[in-house]
């Protein structure tokens, strides 16, 4: 989409029709991409899946409608640097299917945060549900539920997971050394730390392992294997904590408590600020991190502004490597 990466100087108003720095991709329909995911199909093409927000919406409803009554939205890409416009997953009677064009002016759900894997015969997406379109964060129920696919356009429901509460969202899944899946997730109802579930085939009753990540509230896990270690990356809306393990089980912060990646910020003009919620793409030993920030954001709060420019949002896509044991981000 749009292509460029001017410099800016920090000062003024900035252009809101040009791109932010360093970007990689914005939402073509409502300019809200967030909550990125990656992968690479069969022919060596590469699909993000993520969630198209509101922000420019003409008339969302009062509060945080604009976060919600949003569907997930695909874009395609040779190179991941050059991006396409795909279209909406649109629900029908028997899961979703990938439409062309703008989604329905009108909505009566939501959909957040998609996970894609592979499991070595299908694709299974593990997606945010939110029944209509709620005004605010609070006093609705938030379920994962999992879709699977041959072809990555077509999408059969398989049903909600038993979680721990009904206020989870933001799936994570990997494969795990001792064999089991695992599913890490954000428990709204218990503070909003990561909460794991485990299955040994992705088919059976997921087992519910209790607090993964506790401490301080966060969202968006993502798991990811790179240079001999697994890492989380877990999403403080003050950049991302970085989780260190050997097993995928027990997990260890790293650089303190207080550390985190893409955690700069500056002027709203300047286009630059915080990291948020976004999934790896490991490739030749280095990982590609597809993440999401608000570039003219002032630190307000979201669900007060009334400002699209602080609503607006873009992929950002930043370089993870390993060196002597730790993980290093280069934006």
């Amino acid at each position: 989409m749009r292509a460029g990466l001017p410099e800016s100087s920090g000062g003024g108003d900035p252009d809101l029709d040009a791109p932010a720095p360093r970007e990689v991709y914005r939402d073509p329909v409502y300019d809200g991409a967030t909550d990125p995911t990656v992968v690479r199909d069969p022919d060596g093409g590469l699909w993000m899946f993520y969630t198209q927000r509101r922000a420019t919406h003409p008339s969302p409803g009062p509060g945080v409608a604009w976060v919600h009554g949003s569907r997930i939205a695909v874009a395609r890409s040779a190179d991941g640097h050059a991006w396409s416009y795909a279209g909406t997953l649109e629900p029908e009677a028997s899961g979703l299917t990938l439409r062309p064009g703008m989604p329905p002016a009108l909505v009566d759900r939501t959909h957040w945060a998609p996970e894609v894997i592979h499991d070595g015969t299908h694709w299974r997406m593990y997606l945010t549900e939110i029944d209509g379109v709620p005004a605010r964060w609070e006093g609705h129920e938030r379920r994962i539920v999992e879709y699977t696919s041959d072809d990555l356009r077509s999408w059969s429901r398989r049903g909600a997971l038993a979680l721990a509460s009904d206020r989870v969202i933001d799936a994570a899944v990997a494969r795990c050394p001792d064999g089991r899946w695992r599913l890490w997730y954000k428990d709204e109802a218990a503070g909003s730390v990561t909460g794991v579930a485990s299955s040994h085939d992705l088919d059976s009753t997921w087992r519910l392992d209790g607090t993964a990540i506790d401490g301080r509230p966060h969202e968006g896990p993502f798991v990811f294997a790179l240079g001999g270690w697994w890492w989380m990356l877990t999403d403080e809306w003050r950049g991302m904590a970085v989780y260190r393990s050997s097993d995928a089980v027990t997990w260890e912060r790293r650089g303190g408590t207080d550390a985190v990646i893409l955690g700069e910020s500056g002027p709203p003009a300047a286009g630059i600020q915080v990291g948020r919620h976004g999934a790896v793409l490991v490739e030749d030993e280095v990982g590609r991190l597809f993440f999401f920030s608000h570039p003219w954001w002032d630190g307000s709060e979201l669900e007060h502004t009334t400002d699209l420019a602080h609503r607006r949002s873009a992929v950002h896509v930043a370089a993870l490597r390993v060196e002597h044991d730790e993980l290093h981000c280069e934006r």
